[in-house]
């Protein structure tokens, strides 16, 4: 008779020779199989005749052991795919994995900041840019029109330090953003934000100057600014405001955008048009916003809020 470890020996084996698994890909399967192996014959359960009940009782004892719902979803998809194989073989006569689905992972809320922290970053960007001369003037001023484009717009930083010259032809008071998968969305520009574009611009355009087709032209090999030098253009600038420079970056600023918009009523397909998500379930991961908004309104205005 095959005991359970030759089973999963002989499906590990298919996997590398077969499928061409890589080493670590198997060592994976391995630990998952042997925690699920040692639990049934734990209970006396063989693992050809081992039942969904049986299944679900390792999942439990799983969730009660303190593993994670990425560790426990992993597990279940490696004892699926080992019954899959024995199944082909003929080793078992159904899936006793069939009907589980595995723990749904908890998607982390996105890291944000408050409308006055926002304000205070802004402001840090503006007095610095009415002070210095030369080429920091210069990057003080790049860098408060990137702060103030970004939070007016939510670009993605991809697309805002990758903007060509050209976008500024047209509506001054929006931009044709070309984003992922080349789809093309129109973003609005306030006024604050256009201010701080126009100072920019002053000193980087007229007689005399280099001309670029970037709107922020660096010596990197792309030709413009990188992603990587406004992201540690903005921690120093957090840390200068008196913030932890790891709870700023550019993608912080595009959620506090969309927080902020949601907070104050925004719906949820216009933010996603904004953001340029092609599926709105990449938006909803904002949910908690509107939920904290919804939780307000009826505390503040149901009339039995207030009842002791």
């Amino acid at each position: 008779m095959t005991s359970a470890q030759q089973h999963i020996d002989a499906f590990l084996e298919m996997l590398g020779v077969e499928r061409g698994a890589a080493a670590n890909t198997i060592e994976a399967y391995r630990r998952d199989l042997d925690q699920y192996r040692t639990f049934l014959a734990g209970h006396d359960i063989d693992l050809v005749t081992a039942e969904p009940a049986h299944v679900s009782a390792w999942l439990a004892a799983s969730s009660a052991a303190g593993l994670s719902a990425s560790s426990r979803a992993r597990g279940l998809s490696a004892v699926r795919q080992l019954y899959k194989f024995l199944l082909a073989e003929g080793h078992v006569a159904g899936d006793p994995t069939h009907g589980h689905t595995g723990p749904r992972k908890q998607r982390p809320l996105p890291k944000t900041l408050s409308v006055a922290e926002v304000d205070r970053l802004i402001g840090a960007a503006a007095r610095r840019a009415e002070t210095g001369e030369g080429i920091e003037h210069l990057r003080a001023l790049r860098l408060h029109c990137l702060i103030e484009m970004l939070y007016a717009t939510g670009m993605r930083v991809s697309e805002l330090v990758s903007l060509p010259r050209s976008v500024l032809a047209g509506d001054a008071r929006v931009l044709i953003i070309k984003g992922k998968g080349g789809r093309e969305r129109l973003v609005p520009l306030n006024a604050s934000a256009r201010t701080a574009l126009d100072r920019y611009l002053a000193t980087t355009t007229g007689e005399g100057k280099v001309s670029s087709k970037w709107l922020f032209p660096s010596k990197s090999a792309q030709g413009h600014l990188t992603r990587q030098r406004f992201g540690n253009e903005l921690k120093l600038l957090a840390e200068e405001a008196g913030f932890d420079g790891e709870r700023v970056s550019p993608h912080v600023l595009r959620h506090a955008f969309a927080s902020h918009l949601l907070d104050r009523g925004a719906d949820l397909r216009s933010v996603q048009k904004l953001l340029g998500h092609a599926d709105i379930s990449t938006t909803e991961i904002y949910t908690h916003v509107l939920e904290e908004r919804l939780k307000k309104l009826v505390h503040e205005h149901h009339p039995l809020a207030k009842r002791d």
